[in-house]
């Protein structure tokens, strides 16, 4: 991703000689969908040292016991997003709900110049929609796509739930 941003170089004098260093020149805001994304949010972090943090919650709720669900965004802290770099990260793409809604809801905070969405794993459906919705602003940089969800819209064989495997199971109210 990072190939695709404005650079400009810098030279940095040190006691021994000096450096040049390529400095991205986007002005860059990291978000990450709570509490899934933290993870892949600091290691992004750790390659944009100057970049504003967003954070923003999206989670299924699921009205009775059944497979149907809908996506909740509850809260959302942001800086302008106008005519920025949005990296918007979040371990898995899989039925594009949360994205959409997440995408919408920070739209609030303005109109990114450029969008960039980071996932570790996504379901082909989920990744199409992205591809047909979004506009040519917008790039999906993705590891690995499986072909299916199941009827509970989870992907398959996925990894599982990745806010569980980063910070264990959710506590039950």
């Amino acid at each position: 991703m990072s190939k695709s941003l404005d650079f400009t170089t810098q030279t940095t004098q040190t006691p021994l000689g000096q450096k040049e260093t390529a400095l991205a020149q986007n002005d860059i805001v990291i978000c990450s969908i709570l509490r899934a994304g933290v993870p892949l949010h600091q290691g992004v972090m750790n390659y944009f040292d100057n970049a504003d943090s967003a954070f923003i919650s999206a989670y299924r709720h699921h009205k009775t016991n059944s497979s149907d669900f809908e996506i909740i965004v509850e809260y959302v802290a942001c800086p302008s997003l106008e005519n920025k770099t949005l990296v918007l990260v979040d371990p898995m793409l899989a039925t594009r709900q949360s994205l959409t809604l997440t995408y919408e809801a920070l739209l609030r905070y303005g109109t990114p110049k450029n969008v960039y969405l980071i996932s570790v794993i996504g379901a082909k459906k989920g990744v199409d929609f992205v591809s047909q919705n979004f506009d040519s602003t917008t790039q999906l940089w993705i590891a690995d796509i499986d072909d299916v969800l199941d009827e509970n819209g989870y992907i398959v064989p996925g990894l599982g739930d990745a806010g569980d495997l980063a910070f264990g199971s959710k506590l039950q109210k």
